[in-house]
């Protein structure tokens, strides 16, 4: 990707840029392919990019302008007038942007094109004359600038402002929703530093940290990868901390709130010093992008070192089987090592897709599948179980077991929703979604690597030549994926396929001859390098035998249960296929499970089947307890993706099953 910025205005002065491509100032071993570079011709996800096209992308256009989010920026709220704009409404609109831009990019669309050029005529009108840009501060508070960093929400929703700036950008080609942005940093800028006379402050819910690096890859503006690693490096600084004396400044007592809250924001010390991730899951995964992005952008050893103490620790010790993370609704935090509740699990759509954006960036580092393993099992259910198969509803939250009743007594939702108060995740998974061509294969040099195995066709430039590499394949559903490669003439490169973490018995053929794995795989990747030509045949074999994998001792909720897993999915059982009271069933060990792929079942899916037992309900009549041991009876069990619950109707669903 090369975005030329040439006389870009800033805040009170001209810059001249040369153009830099992300390849030319990364420190990253591997870059992304540009979403142009990678077509999805069927399968798996073909289909539900569409959907997020066809059906998403308006569906929350809507919603945004019914709700008012995108009339705020007309500033024509009045004091006494209902439906005021929210501190973090810019945001919602923007990652709507973000969609539609990565949408843009791959289908060119006069309509969403005409949308989004709606709101940034209204977006250049808004912004003040100094670059200040957030509806809620310009027409609601507008004295409360700045004031307010702890909870305002201002940095972030200035990040995702500048996110879906780059992303327009690189798609359409038009500078002025980015002209507008750098606008807004150079305010930032300006305002935020340990210069004398700036604020040295940062955001409570971190996000602008990884967006400034994007725009200084997009602008070659080295003042904002200097600024986001102010904000990384600034954050959690004593004695005098920052939230402390902007509260004071505010007339508040800082004792009232801070006593053991600094982790929640992740600034009770400086992230380099920090052992583990705590806090709000959110912005702490948020941050750790960040923190990635500077490190490759710098070289910084220290702050990579955070960035891989952080992920062992959360992927090792508080992440659930479905990739899902921060296990409280309370304060919607990580909590502490193994404490993983499956019922009241909160594990939010956004931390989700936070944590595949962490894998995704460790990844472009490191080149090791430890991280796109990640990646693919938080894909695979912890993000797509936020969005309904007809795309039009969503879950804030990811619970791993439901009962329907719990709705009427707390804020567990048992059903998608169409929209939210507070909608961070509806747009966040149509962000992710119209963006995935990202996250399927990478280049480095005289490499090609495939992290993901979709149905597609992506396209590399080898020493001066294009080479197309065509991937077929039902994954997840089938265990085989066919690469084929054209090219004008042989080429000499390495192509790296990830051996997925769950493979046990990997086979990988190239034009029939299989290759011995073990001499060829580093670090879960089968580097192959040979003299390529056209027409050559790569297969791989990924077995899917159906698993019971058991988690850690110590995880207390899940002794003496297993979830059933085959591939990247994991399955769970839903009250329409089993009944009710999914938690009296017990699997036994004998218990043979088959896999069967049922096509008229939730637009066609794998499930599980096999035998458990139930205890006989006869003789319990109306009594609580009793002293006599029930006996038990055999049942049939049918256990169906966890990404796919919910689609039919409300009802108990469980992921740990009793064995």
């Amino acid at each position: 990707m090369k975005i030329r910025i040439v006389g870009r205005p800033g805040h009170g002065q001209s810059h001249s840029v040369k153009s830099k491509s992300w390849r030319a100032i990364s420190r990253f071993k591997l870059v992304p392919l540009a979403l142009k570079d990678v077509t999805f011709t069927g399968g798996f996800w073909a289909a539900r990019i569409e959907n997020n096209r066809r059906v998403t992308l308006p569906v929350e256009y809507r919603l945004c302008k019914q709700t008012g989010r995108i009339d705020a920026w007309k500033l024509n709220w009045k004091p006494g007038q209902p439906n005021p704009p929210h501190e973090y409404w810019d945001s919602d609109v923007a990652k709507w942007i973000e969609a539609a831009a990565y949408s843009l990019a791959t289908h060119p669309d006069s309509k969403v094109e005409s949308r989004v050029d709606g709101v940034v005529d209204l977006m250049a009108k808004a912004q003040a004359k100094d670059g200040y840009l957030n509806t809620h501060f310009l027409a609601v508070a507008p004295m409360k600038r700045w004031t307010d960093l702890r909870g305002s929400h201002e940095l972030y929703s200035a990040g995702h402002l500048m996110e879906a700036a780059v992303a327009y950008y690189a798609a359409t080609g038009k500078r002025k929703m980015l002209d507008v942005l750098c606008r807004y940093a150079d305010h930032i800028d300006s305002v935020f530093g340990r210069e004398k006379g700036k604020k040295r402050g940062y955001c409570g819910h971190e996000e602008v940290e990884l967006a400034l690096v994007k725009l200084y890859r997009a602008t070659g503006e080295r003042r904002y990868l200097k600024l986001a690693k102010y904000f990384i490096d600034e954050r959690g600084r004593r004695p005098n901390h920052y939230f402390d004396i902007e509260a004071k400044a505010r007339g508040e007592d800082p004792l009232k709130w801070n006593s053991g809250r600094y982790e929640r924001f992740q600034a009770d010390q400086p992230v380099r010093a920090q052992a583990k991730l705590d806090g709000h899951a959110v912005r702490a995964l948020y941050l750790c992008c960040g923190m990635a992005d500077v490190a490759a952008e710098t070289g910084d050893r220290i702050l990579l070192a955070a960035c891989k103490r952080f992920w062992r620790n959360v992927t090792r010790q508080r992440m659930y089987i479905t990739g899902g993370v921060g296990s409280t609704h309370s304060g919607e935090r990580f909590t502490f090592d193994y404490d993983l509740p499956n019922e009241s699990a909160y594990a939010e759509t956004c931390a989700n897709i936070a944590l595949v954006f962490f894998a995704q960036r460790m990844l472009q580092i490191e080149a090791d599948a430890r991280y796109a393993d990640v990646m693919e099992r938080a894909l695979y259910n912890g993000v797509l179980s936020g969005i309904s198969l007809d795309g039009k509803r969503f879950f804030y939250v990811n619970p791993l077991a439901q009962h329907p009743e719990l709705f009427h007594y707390s804020r567990w939702v048992t059903e998608r929703q169409k929209w939210f108060d507070c909608a961070c995740c509806p747009p966040n998974i149509a962000r992710l979604l119209a963006g995935f061509g990202q996250y399927v294969c990478s280049q480095g040099l005289g490499e090609i690597a495939v992290h993901i195995y979709a149905q597609s066709s992506a396209r590399f430039e080898v020493d001066g030549q294009t080479v197309q590499l065509e991937q077929k394949t039902e994954y997840p559903w089938e265990e085989t994926v066919q690469i084929k490669l054209t090219l004008r003439a042989p080429a000499d490169f390495v192509l790296a396929l990830r051996i997925p973490g769950w493979c046990r018995n990997p086979r990988v053929t190239i034009n029939g001859k299989t290759l011995h794995l073990p001499a060829i795989t580093c670090k879960g990747y089968a580097r192959i390098r040979r003299s390529w030509k056209t027409g050559d045949l790569v297969e791989l074999t990924l077995p899917m035998p159906v698993e019971r994998v058991e988690a850690n001792p110590a995880v207390r909720m899940n002794c003496g249960r297993v979830a059933i897993q085959r591939g990247p999915l994991v399955f769970c059982l839903e009250e329409i296929d089993n009944d009710a009271h999914l938690n009296d069933i017990r699997l036994s060990r004998n218990s043979r499970l088959t896999a069967k792929y049922e096509p008229r079942l939730l637009g066609g899916a794998v499930v599980i089947t096999g035998q458990a037992f139930r205890r006989n309900p006869e003789g319990w009549n109306d009594r609580l307890y009793r002293a006599d041991q029930s006996k038990t009876r055999p049942v049939a069990i049918k256990a169906i993706p966890y990404f796919l619950w919910n689609n039919r109707k409300p009802g108990e669903m469980l992921v740990w099953i009793r064995e």
